[in-house]
């Protein structure tokens, strides 16, 4: 974050034009999808496996979670008749993304530059004929991390003192655009100094991911030199520079190379090759990758089965692993989702009239077919859950008698209990 200052005053008040910041607001379809700079360029760090499969797994995860729109009210949670910004949230936030490749595409900017951010493009609507209005949401875009700059504006260039602003610099043509706090979901990693700002984990994780990404090229080179060594050639006579390298190149072309492995080749007398490497085996190659590669998953909350290392796997079954997954990793990123999109998503009188977003979290705890069965079991036959609520809850279709709940019919409340005796000895008296 930028606190904005004398020096930018002059500069981020010439962006505020209305006629720049119109062109985004278009039917351009083509200008849109430059400015948003959807041909991203792969980082490098990614190319670490460990560090790939942490993104990939926090990312699909934040994806396939569902988003439910509900309403408190005096009779409990219950699902709320959907509107125009709960279909953009899950079911097509932009023509050319579903919400799973919005949520996905957010997470992994924010895990690897430690924030995300997602623009509104939103317009305002008078209803005709009516008074007053209100900012309608047309579109929901994520936004490319590294081109957002978030500015706090603290000498009230804009107008309002102690507000932030969100400047995207557009990749392609140069251009600034700069957004208000509230046309901008804005979401960060758990690591921050000042609760504005997320650290990505890769800085935290700096010096050991270049040893993993080093580790990883050595593993490259190998493989792209038939696993064969570096080494010294021992040769009688004084040869030029230009003989020694012609005499090098013949062999190194001769040995090298995955279709050179296990080759045998002719050396002449006088002449002598000898290995220099260090083995694998002697450097504890494997050792150091493993150790490495749990403290990138640690450092991103991953468990070590989930980067399939079942060496020390405690988990006696599928949905413990999951619970803890969900406990110590998504429970936190799902709740800062949840505040964010309930504060910007949602106007102050829907807010104040109990409706809420919230993210379906059962889809990472579903059990297997046979504990899922007695769950519900208990559940129905205990007064929890309605019959059609278990069977929703399976995809099966309601029934017409499904609504109401049941226990066992010798069931008494407790302040009943023992009156059947009081009872039996009164008639025995008689």
């Amino acid at each position: 974050m930028i606190s904005i200052s004398a020096e930018f005053a002059a500069e981020l008040a010439a962006l505020k034009n209305d006629q720049e910041v119109g062109e985004l607001y278009g039917d351009g379809a083509d200008r849109l999808l430059e400015w948003l700079g959807i041909d991203r360029t792969t980082k490098k760090d990614i190319s670490e496996v460990t560090y790939f499969t942490c993104l990939k797994l926090l990312s699909e995860t934040m994806g396939k979670i569902p988003l439910k729109y509900y309403k408190s009210t005096e009779q409990g949670r219950i699902r709320a008749a959907p509107t125009e910004m709960t279909g953009l949230l899950s079911v097509r936030p932009n023509p050319i993304m579903t919400p799973t490749t919005m949520w996905s595409t957010t997470e992994q900017n924010t895990q690897h530059y430690g924030n995300g951010y997602i623009w509104m493009r939103r317009i305002f609507y008078r209803p005709p004929g009516g008074y007053g209005g209100y900012y309608k949401v047309l579109d929901l875009w994520p936004m490319q991390s590294n081109c957002v700059t978030v500015y706090m504006d603290d000498v009230g260039v804009f107008g309002c003192a102690g507000k932030m602003y969100y400047r995207y610099d557009d990749p392609r043509s140069g251009k600034a655009y700069v957004f208000k706090s509230e046309e901008v979901l804005h979401f960060k990693t758990f690591f921050s100094w000042d609760g504005i700002m997320g650290l990505p984990v890769r800085q935290i994780l700096k010096e050991n991911l270049s040893g993993a990404l080093a580790g990883q090229d050595v593993m490259n080179n190998q493989y792209k030199h038939g696993m064969s060594a570096a080494m010294a050639m021992q040769y009688l006579g004084d040869l030029d520079e230009t003989k020694r390298k012609q005499l090098s190149k013949k062999f190194a072309d001769a040995l090298s190379g995955p279709k050179n492995a296990g080759k045998i080749v002719p050396v002449p007398m006088g002449l002598q090759l000898t290995p220099l490497n260090v083995t694998m085996q002697a450097a504890q190659f494997a050792e150091l990758r493993q150790y490495s590669a749990l403290q990138i998953a640690a450092a991103f909350g991953i468990k070590p089965s989930q980067i399939n290392d079942y060496a020390k796997s405690s988990y006696s079954s599928q949905e413990q692993q999951m619970l803890d997954f969900y406990v110590t990793t998504m429970m936190g990123r799902l709740k800062a989702y949840e505040e964010e999109i309930n504060f910007k998503c949602l106007t102050e009188t829907e807010r104040l009239a109990g409706y809420f977003y919230k993210a379906n979290e059962r889809v990472i705890l579903r059990a297997d077919a046979k504990t899922q069965m007695e769950t519900l079991k208990d559940g129905v036959n205990n007064g929890i859950y309605k019959p059609n609520e278990a069977r929703d809850y399976l995809d099966l279709p309601a029934d017409p008698n499904g609504n109401q709940l049941i226990v066992n019919g010798n069931y008494i409340p407790l302040s009943m209990v023992g009156q059947q005796y009081n009872g039996n000895s009164q008639e025995g008296g008689n």
